[in-house]
């Protein structure tokens, strides 16, 4: 260990992270100390880390961090994440980010200040690439472009901003590929909540707990669009076809558009969701380069809606992992399963039941026969905690009709997985 140069033990030490532990390993000698202060480029205060954090009063905490980083030289990463603690003076979290952002390459902020400050004029115009901001307010943003011009990765959690100064801020960034908005308190100066994001650099968006009338998002390189726990009544993405993975998860939207961005997705993944199936399927069946499809938990604007599985087969020539899960009606085995298909390509299938029926049974038998190069069957299923004598022969039924099917089907490893 004597010999290690004092980059490798500020690589080391980088690695700990949590800023108690760098302290403590930084006094094993005076070599570890010069490596702490010039080699160091990666300090975590996260009030998880230590118990002592929320003993501690504000004014001991704030020296504490302050004497902490003023011995550091060159950080790059500094995630100060202490949002359940009192809430700081703005002073000393000013003279943190001042002391840093000339080298700081990626900033986690989750602090609570009195008054609020001004992250972004603070950190402006710097060589930040990862942003990640949570708890705070954002306003008044100037048009300024290129604010960040190095930003690539920017984060949004339980933020306070209009729907103009998030248009103007991201305008403000023009390389950032990877965007995240979650629970984000939207302040409207109309009564129509809508808002309109522009990006030409954009390629991930993950959107939460977000709800608004309307979202239009332009994005012309955007590769992967999620959508979770969200009311909507309008999504509009406009691009040019680059998207290869769109997921959707207990999301409330009237109405879903993706404009021709659908030619290139790979991915499809639609869970806790109403869908109109005919509209849906046409706003992806130009999809012909769909290697997974994933509908589970859906619930059907129509209830004489059937999910067309040849109509999937003949849209979808190269899918590899198809996963379906929602209510089996007689008209989901007469019409879904109808006509001589075949899933060629399908080698790993999962399927799901709330409520366990001779028509799962039929279902699953249907698809077997459909997918002639299945490696791997999953069986999802719901067993309540307590059973009529009715639903426990229906499950013992199930169960016994499974072990003489996967008799045709020996070379297909079967797993169960219940809740």
């Amino acid at each position: 260990m004597e010999h290690l140069p004092v980059e490798v033990i500020g690589n080391i030490l980088s690695r700990l992270g949590a800023a108690r532990d760098v302290v403590i390993a930084s006094s094993t000698c005076r070599k570890w100390r010069e490596a702490w202060r010039n080699h160091l480029h990666t300090l975590t205060f996260n009030s998880n880390d230590w118990p002592l954090y929320h003993e501690l009063t504000r004014s001991r905490l704030e020296i504490i961090v302050t004497q902490t980083i003023f011995q550091t030289n060159g950080l790059q990463c500094l995630s100060i994440m202490m949002d359940d603690v009192d809430e700081f003076s703005a002073a000393p979290v000013i003279a943190w980010l001042m002391y840093t952002r000339e080298t700081l390459r990626e900033l986690h902020y989750n602090v609570r200040t009195t008054p609020n400050i001004n992250i972004l004029e603070i950190c402006g115009r710097q060589r930040l690439e990862v942003l990640a901001l949570a708890h705070n307010t954002i306003t008044g943003v100037e048009p300024s472009y290129q604010k960040f011009p190095c930003l690539r990765s920017l984060s949004l959690s339980y933020v306070s901003v209009s729907a103009l100064d998030l248009s103007i801020f991201l305008t403000a960034c023009p390389k950032v590929e990877v965007l995240s908005l979650i629970s984000l308190d939207i302040v409207m100066s109309d009564p129509h909540a809508s808002m309109e994001l522009s990006t030409n650099s954009l390629k991930d968006i993950y959107v939460e707990a977000i709800s608004l009338d309307k979202i239009i998002l332009e994005a012309d390189s955007l590769e992967k669009l999620q959508l979770k726990d969200c009311t909507l009544e309008v999504f509009e993405l406009v691009s040019k076809g680059k998207l290869r993975l769109l997921k959707i998860d207990d999301v409330s939207v009237i109405h879903l558009d993706i404009g021709e961005s659908a030619e290139n997705l790979e991915i499809v993944d639609v869970s806790n969701f109403t869908i109109m199936w005919s509209k849906f399927h046409h706003m992806i069946a130009k999809s012909s380069k769909l290697r997974r499809l994933r509908l589970w938990a859906v619930v059907f604007d129509d209830d004489d809606e059937v999910v067309d599985i040849e109509t999937i087969s003949a849209c979808f020539p190269q899918l590899t992992h198809l996963s379906l899960s929602y209510e089996l009606r007689e008209a989901v085995i007469q019409y879904g399963l109808q006509g001589s298909f075949q899933l060629e390509n399908v080698v790993v299938l999962e399927l799901g039941w709330t409520v366990i029926s001779d028509l799962f049974s039929q279902w699953v038998a249907g698809l077997l026969e459909r997918c002639p190069n299945l490696r791997k069957l999953v069986i999802h299923g719901v067993v309540s905690e307590t059973k009529t004598h009715e639903e426990c022969q229906t499950l013992a039924k199930f169960t016994s009709f499974i072990v003489r099917l996967m008799k045709k089907y020996l070379k297909i490893d079967v797993q169960f997985e219940y809740e």
